[in-house]
């Protein structure tokens, strides 16, 4: 049988720095002995040292069996210590090795039973002052009010019961920097409370121990590691030790240790939410043991402090809970109308900063931005609302250092943190806070925890105070103020969704009055139009009588004008009800808005009316026109209303000249809240108008100028209006008397919300 220690010789690379394997060692501290048993009781791990407290050697209980090495009593004995009350395997088994009394520690690793004996203390510590000691501490414990206080006097009691020379609460933040929380040492040693450590000093692997194995003593600094031996036969047989109290340290971490001038240590893990919230560290300043009791009774004060960190965190942020719960009752108690000026209203109510202790704030509904304090620029807020969207998580982010996600602000010391919420929509609000330039003192120089070299990896030799100027940071954003910050931006989001439905109703309520005054026009185009129809058929009705009762009598010439009056009558009859039909057309049609190119429009307009032009010698100029969304036939009707009516309005002083300009730029009109992108003027030079009836023209059967002199039915215009209200557009008109006519058609920027 070929036996072999498992000791990892590489455990410290150039490059493992960060994975070190320090669970799996392959060795103890020398204060005591191992032994590894298998689920059948036979021994295969041992450690070196066992000759060094009973009269065995490794080498010859290697693969035996544990009842024929230690004695069958023994093995009873940590059978019923295994199988009895699980809270007992806190208290170490007190049990003989061949004759000599330990103090055996047992867990499993895997399938392997890991004994762990240490020598008997030679004798019970003094229970009475232990109890004593801890019942004033839990006195004392109740008269402390802040976590400070409270992690000050577990410090203090630490170090009375354990004898320590120094005893530190050490607190990790998010990053699992440290600091020392609070401190408790010998008068004649420098003080280290409030310095800063790297998150390197205390890497993942390690904490991740801390998390496992909740206290963790090293001896004496200077020892030599064990060896574990084990029976050869398989590849990369190992024993991980993450619950071992005698495992081997971490050489990087030894040599931290001496650096610091420290001989031995005691740790015990502060768990909190199930995170490694902070660690009670125990320094000695020469090599120092503590019996079992001590320890369970140096692992109870970190379990003091575990149990309290959420009501004494909860005390020191009541005033600040206090203080953001007034500002919200404020904000949701106000009155406000459901109008999107509301916002501005709550905007500038400085409890909204309050509420979270902020210095700035932003609410973005629509398109609208409302800010108040020390805000960013309309553009930076935009872009954080676009951006921001990779980072939140359910429409919340949070960070009191901006420049992590955002680089552009590296430069903007006002704005350093920020509370963002999504309200639906596009929609947010967003608190600020600006830069808290800090100075941390960090126990050495953070950057140099770790050196390498071609020797290996060594840890910093220098812990003189190494001071860093913090910038781009703001204050830590605290639980009551992201709580009342989220409750608001709840309400918030409620109130626009009151202001949406607010809105569509408005909307209902003024589609309902469309469609009366619909019915209204209607009614009035029946009435009119019937009124209109009948005028010209009572006219021919009595010429044609007339010409029966007297055809024998009448000249042929009278004949003649007699038909040609009947003639005409019918010709505005057939007009009127061509321009009623299409009209009505307009108003009920279905068609769907496509793109279409208005030079085109303008081609074949020109080319119906060419005889019309050729009549009139009137000139037409055009410039190049843009693409817009329409209807095909409209936008011809359209076109051809505009120019009929600049021939049929033209001046007898001088030749028809109509020239139609475009323009094409997002620009907002004051006649209206739509944004038009693209408007078309027909100008002519026509006789004009007073511009006071500049609105009235476009109302049906509206005329300026009587029949007799001027042909038509009065509905081109009203015609020409109600196409481009199809389109989302608008149509206006500009006159001069005996100068001209401008009329201007405008087509939106977004052709579908301008329907909607």
């Amino acid at each position: 049988m070929k036996i072999k220690d498992i000791v990892n010789r590489d455990i410290v690379t150039l490059t493992n720095c960060e994975h070190e394997p320090i669970h799996i060692p392959g060795s103890i501290q020398p204060h005591g002995f191992l032994v590894g048993v298998t689920a059948d009781w036979k021994i295969d791990f041992c450690t070196e040292n066992i000759s060094a407290f009973v009269d065995l050697v490794y080498k010859d209980i290697i693969g035996k069996d544990f009842s024929a090495t230690f004695g069958v009593q023994a093995k009873e004995e940590i059978v019923t210590y295994i199988n009895g009350d699980k809270k007992q395997l806190i208290f170490p088994l007190e049990i003989e090795f061949l004759g000599k009394s330990f103090q055996l520690s047992v867990h499993k690793s895997h399938d392997i039973y890991v004994l762990e004996a240490e020598p008997h203390f030679g004798g019970k510590e003094n229970t009475a002052e232990l109890y004593t000691q801890m019942l004033q501490f839990i006195t004392d414990m109740n008269s402390t009010s802040s976590l400070k206080d409270l992690c000050a006097l577990v410090a203090k009691g630490t170090r009375e019961i354990t004898g320590y020379d120094r005893v530190m609460i050490y607190r990790f933040d998010a990053d699992y920097n440290g600091e020392v929380f609070a401190e408790n040492c010998r008068e004649d040693l420098e003080s280290f409370l409030g310095l800063h450590y790297p998150h390197t000093d205390i890497p993942v692997q390690a904490r991740e121990l801390y998390m496992k194995n909740q206290l963790r003593l090293i001896v004496d600094m200077s020892y030599t590691p064990v060896p574990i031996f084990t029976i050869d036969d398989r590849e990369n047989k190992n024993l991980d030790l993450s619950l071992s109290i005698l495992r081997s340290t971490s050489p990087i971490h030894v040599e931290y240790l001496k650096n610091m001038g420290v001989g031995a240590t005691l740790t015990i893990s502060l768990i909190h939410h199930d995170r490694l919230w902070g660690l009670i560290a125990c320094h000695h300043y020469s090599a120092k043991n503590i019996s079992p009791e001590i320890r369970l009774a140096a692992k109870l004060q970190g379990q003091f402090i575990s149990s309290q960190i959420d009501l004494r965190q909860s005390t020191d942020e009541y005033q600040i809970a206090r203080k953001t719960s007034l500002a919200l009752e404020h904000l949701t108690g106000l009155d406000l109308p459901l109008d999107p000026l509301s916002f501005a209203t709550i905007c500038a109510d400085p409890e909204l900063l309050n509420l979270c202790n902020a210095m700035g704030v932003s609410i973005c509904v629509g398109d609208k931005i409302y800010k108040h304090g020390v805000t960013p620029s309309d553009d930076q807020i935009e872009r954080i609302n676009i951006k921001i969207n990779y980072f939140a998580k359910e429409g919340i982010f949070t960070t009191n250092k901006l420049t992590d996600y955002f680089p552009e602000f590296n430069d903007n010391p006002d704005v350093a943190g920020i509370i963002y919420h999504s309200l639906g929509n596009e929609n947010s609000i967003v608190w600020y806070r600006p830069e808290t330039i800090s100075e941390i003192n960090w126990g050495g120089d953070p950057e140099k925890a770790i050196i390498k070299d071609n020797n290996g990896l060594h840890p910093r030799n220098s812990f003189n105070i190494w001071k860093q100027i913090v910038k781009n940071q703001s204050s830590r954003w605290l639980h009551p103020e992201i709580n009342a910050a989220a409750s608001y931006a709840h309400v918030l989001h409620n109130q626009i969704i009151l202001l949406m439905l607010s809105e569509e109703e408005e909307k209902y309520r003024s589609q309902s009055e469309v469609l009366k005054e619909t019915n209204s026009e209607l009614e009035n185009i029946n009435w009119i139009s019937t009124h209109d129809l009948q005028e010209p058929l009572r006219k021919i009705q009595l010429i044609i009588s007339k010409l029966l009762l007297e055809i024998d009598k009448v000249p042929p010439q009278s004949v003649y004008d007699s038909l040609q009056r009947v003639s005409n009558s019918a010709n505005r009859m057939q007009v009127l009800l061509q321009d009623i039909l299409k009209y009505t057309r307009i108003k009920y049609t279905k068609d769907a808005l496509q793109k279409i190119d208005l030079n085109h429009i303008m081609e074949l307009t020109l080319d119906e009316m060419k005889e019309s032009f050729t009549e009139s010698d009137a000139l037409i100029e055009y410039e190049n026109l843009p693409e817009i969304y329409g209807i095909h036939f409209l936008m011809k009707q359209l076109f051809s209303n505009i120019l009929q009516n600049s021939l049929k309005y033209a001046s007898s002083d001088r030749l028809p000249v109509i020239k139609v300009t475009a323009s094409q730029k997002p620009e907002p009109y004051n006649f209206s809240t739509q944004i038009y992108c693209h408007w078309i003027t027909f100008t002519d030079n026509g006789i004009g108008f007073e511009q006071e009836y500049a609105a009235s023209i476009f109302k049906i059967f509206t005329r300026l100028h009587p029949q007799e002199k001027y042909s038509g039915s009065g509905v081109g215009l009203a015609l020409s209006k109600k196409i481009m209200q199809t389109c989302g557009g608008t149509i206006r008109a500009e006159s001069k008397p005996n100068e001209g006519t401008a009329i201007t058609i405008y087509f939106p920027c977004d052709h579908l919300n301008s329907l909607s």
